[in-house]
């Protein structure tokens, strides 16, 4: 980018307070959510992640700097083929786990089912095996609150995506209650995020790749110093 196409530190400074205000936005979104699926809640989301992207971007153009964030463009997607004005969406969010620390998990499980006076002869004994400490921890909170304190649950977060799909007319009760997740389009996705330990390990090798490209230019550089001086003493020492 040539330098009249660059933006001014203050545009950079600009996105970065937009990011601070949207990060502002979605906490107060999220403190006053009336649900799972709030709808103010999904607004901030998505103002927010723009505000990340704008800022990405002009923090590169300026200054060849890049964020953590990794912010999934529309590229990744094939063309939309949904209506033009939906009249309804779905949102698919998926969150992977492993159980790192079992102990912790059947102790968490444990507090649950004893401070639950009301628990019938189902839930007895329910915290004692990993799977019945699952459906006791999963049962009492939201899937959100299981995010946020993971670590106290004794699990380890893994890839996560979320997908929002736009339709005609909304969905019959219980239409899809049996298959929740088959026959998604995906030239139906409105936008979707994603979350992976993959993405830190391309930039990784993306910063490792730029080292080695420096090293080869400064052996090679190098390496002609050495020659160019050898060429000035030959002839010298011919001369002796």
């Amino acid at each position: 980018m040539s330098d009249a196409e660059q933006p001014t530190a203050a545009e950079v400074r600009a996105a970065a307070e937009a990011v601070k205000t949207a990060l502002d936005r979605h906490l107060a979104a999220v403190e006053r959510r009336s649900g799972e699926d709030d709808q103010a809640v999904y607004e901030a989301f998505n103002e927010l992640a723009a505000a990340a992207e704008a800022y990405d971007e002009l923090l590169y153009d300026r200054y060849d700097e890049v964020t953590p964030f990794e912010i999934p463009g529309a590229e990744e997607l094939p063309p939309y083929a949904g209506p033009e004005e939906p009249n309804a969406l779905s949102v698919l969010i998926r969150r992977d786990y492993a159980v790192a620390e079992p102990q912790r998990l059947l102790a968490q499980a444990q507090r649950i089912e004893s401070a639950d006076s009301d628990a019938g002869p189902s839930g007895e004994g329910a915290s004692g095996t990993v799977h019945g400490a699952l459906g006791l921890l999963f049962g009492e909170y939201e899937p959100d609150e299981i995010a946020s304190r993971h670590k106290e649950f004794g699990l380890e977060e893994g890839d996560s995506t979320l997908w929002v799909t736009a339709a005609e007319e909304p969905a019959e009760p219980g239409e899809w209650l049996d298959a929740p997740f088959d026959g998604v389009d995906p030239q139906q996705v409105v936008c979707r995020f994603d979350v992976s330990a993959v993405f830190d390990d391309e930039l990784d090798d993306e910063v490792d790749d730029e080292g080695d490209d420096v090293d080869e230019i400064d052996e090679i550089d190098e390496g002609d110093d050495v020659d160019d001086e050898l060429d000035d003493l030959e002839p010298l020492d011919a001369e002796r």
